[in-house]
């Protein structure tokens, strides 16, 4: 999940899994799977980036413990 904000200064999470595609004119506007559209305050580099520190702070710890079980 990411925080973001609307045009209206509303704050909202989003699932990032449901994002389908995003265009930047000049708004940031967010597709998702869904058929939905977001209008965003938030740059499209800036959204991209969120999604992938969220993927990360998910992904790592796992990592990490199947790494550990590789070693023995």
């Amino acid at each position: 999940m990411i925080k973001l904000t609307r045009l209206n200064h509303e704050p909202l999470v989003l699932n990032s899994d449901l994002i389908e595609y995003m265009e930047a004119t000049p708004d940031t506007v967010i597709t998702l799977t869904t058929g939905q559209k977001l209008m965003v305050q938030e740059h499209a580099d800036e959204v991209i980036e969120r999604v992938i520190r969220f993927r990360r702070a998910v992904l790592e710890p796992a990592l990490r413990t199947a790494g550990a079980g590789d070693a023995s």
